[in-house]
């Protein structure tokens, strides 16, 4: 990885307290020169799925380097700290299934190893700041080109922890998929990938969590459908989304991640 010095941070650490700070200042006095791009803080406390899409969603398109996603429930138990080395950078973090999707769109997993050379950690480690104490520190020598073996010994890539599959279904009537996220404009993105869209006629029905079916467009953008009007789309992950023309489909549906969505022709 000859000359990486960029880091990405992705966390569900918030903006209201000093962590994402206390990272950055890890990076900062091992590696003064990285230059760090903040993902996003605002992960669900603890949602550990939406942690994984949004880092496999994000990675392709940042600069090659040393990605840290921490959205991290079992800190300070017998979860493994890991580095996974891909085609297209390193993603360092917890072995809970955050990385694991993200290393797929990278280009697979080359070689993963377990962070335990107490060397590349902060002289005295936290039980429950691991971000501050295992992970920042362990990127910034990434990022100086350290080899990766030095962080600790390699393990069967097989072994890592793997979410479970999200619920995606289709037919000869239309797709069932469970949402997968709420992005911060309320539209609705499911676990079914875009291409089931395409058997699907102009006008489609939704039902959620149990109500009546609405009318929607099958559209290529929010402005298929009339001001208030649901759309589904294929959305910039190339994933079926559903939106609200000027409003939030989230709301006008009520549903959260993992309820299932069904579209129809």
């Amino acid at each position: 990885m000859p000359g990486t010095l960029w880091i990405s941070l992705t966390t569900d650490y918030g903006l209201s307290d000093g962590f994402v700070a206390a990272c950055h200042g890890m990076i900062a006095r091992i590696a003064p020169a990285a230059r760090v791009i903040d993902v996003t803080h605002l992960v669900p406390p603890g949602d550990v799925r939406h942690g994984a899409t949004v880092l496999a969603q994000t990675v392709p398109y940042l600069p090659f380097g040393v990605h840290v996603a921490v959205v991290d429930p079992g800190v300070g138990t017998a979860r493994r700290g890991v580095a996974l080395d891909t085609p297209g950078g390193i993603l360092v973090g917890p072995d809970n299934g955050l990385l694991c999707d993200a290393a797929d769109a990278l280009g697979g997993v080359l070689t993963a190893v377990e962070l335990t050379n107490p060397e590349w950690l902060a002289p005295r480690v936290s039980r429950t700041f691991h971000g501050r104490d295992v992970f920042a520190p362990v990127a910034a020598r990434l990022a100086l080109d350290t080899p990766l073996a030095e962080a600790g010994p390699a393990f069967d890539p097989a072994q890592l922890v793997r979410l479970p599959a999200p619920l995606v279904s289709a037919d000869g009537d239309g797709v069932t998929a469970e949402v997968l996220t709420v992005d911060h404009f309320g539209n609705v993105q499911l676990a079914a990938t875009a291409d089931l869209l395409e058997r699907l006629p102009e006008t489609v029905r939704l039902a959620a969590n149990g109500d009546a079916s609405r009318e929607a467009r099958h559209g290529l953008t929010f402005g298929d459908a009339p001001t208030g009007g649901l759309v589904v789309y294929a959305d910039s992950a190339g994933r079926i989304a559903v939106a609200v023309n000027g409003g939030r489909a989230v709301d006008l549906l009520a549903v959260a991640p993992g309820d299932p969505v069904r579209i129809t022709g």
